[in-house]
């Protein structure tokens, strides 16, 4: 992006529902790996350090502090199932036990696994995936929200939990993950 300007042409025409993203590290070796076994060999042991390190990142204090509601990335059911854990809920319960609500934002549907989708396809298999617990949904109006997640690649799986945010009323909408990779060149 040219030296001075802030956003892209379609985030000006088309503004995502997160109001920021941070990230503790980009998406590169190490990383992937030791989050692979965190995420998919079953090693919740690694939330602890990784929580550790998303603390060190610059301004996700502020953000947490900032923040209402500390809301981890629902898993589907199966997928939970079949990790035994969801590693976004470890993280954001040791960043903010206080703040966390895991049951506040559901998982409405099994979706295909994002790996080996292009950006559109991520963002078609998600719409929809995502709600506000429909008793409750009252709680995210006018809050300071902060979404957990532990990698953002396409952002297709924030953005669709953002969307709902939004639509639910939370006044601002900040993601923080443990990973990110690099965004495409705009």
């Amino acid at each position: 992006m040219p030296a001075g300007v802030a956003q892209c042409g379609d985030c000006i025409l088309h503004p995502p529902p997160l109001d920021g993203c941070l990230a503790a590290c980009a998406y590169v070796w190490p990383w992937p790996e030791c989050i692979a076994q965190f995420k998919f060999r079953g090693d919740a042991g690694w939330a602890a350090p990784f929580s550790t390190l998303l603390r060190s990142a610059p301004w996700v204090e502020p953000a947490l502090e900032q923040a209402d509601l500390v809301l981890p990335i629902p898993l589907a059911p199966a997928r939970l199932r079949e990790r035994g854990f969801n590693q976004a809920h470890e993280l954001a319960r040791r960043l903010a036990p206080r703040k966390v609500d895991a049951t506040l934002l559901l998982r409405t549907r099994e979706t295909t696994a994002q790996s080996g989708l292009t950006r559109a396809e991520r963002l078609r298999n998600l719409r929809g995936a995502f709600a506000l617990e429909p008793l409750r949904a009252a709680a995210v109006q006018g809050r300071r929200i902060v979404l957990v997640d532990d990698v953002m690649t396409s952002g297709a799986s924030l953005f669709a939990a953002a969307q709902v945010l939004r639509t639910g009323g939370a006044a601002h909408i900040t993601a923080i993950v443990l990973a990110r990779t690099d965004p495409p060149a705009g």
